[in-house]
């Protein structure tokens, strides 16, 4: 796994699934699984992160 500091969603619980987020560079995001530190890394631009984010904090007021 890379070296860069990962950050744990805040909506994580105490189970193992979490998502942690960093920011390596500016013009990246990467996600990845707690259960899994060391598997698959999704790597994003920012202003699709932010679309992601915004997409489903509106779904959830929808609800």
């Amino acid at each position: 796994m890379p070296t860069h500091m990962w950050q744990k969603s805040s909506y994580c619980g105490e189970g193992e699934s979490c998502i942690h987020v960093a920011i390596p560079d500016p013009g990246t995001v990467e996600l990845t699984e707690s259960g899994d530190p060391t598997g698959a890394i999704l790597r994003t631009a920012p202003t699709a992160w932010a679309a992601l984010v915004r997409t489903i904090k509106e779904s959830r007021t929808r609800d």
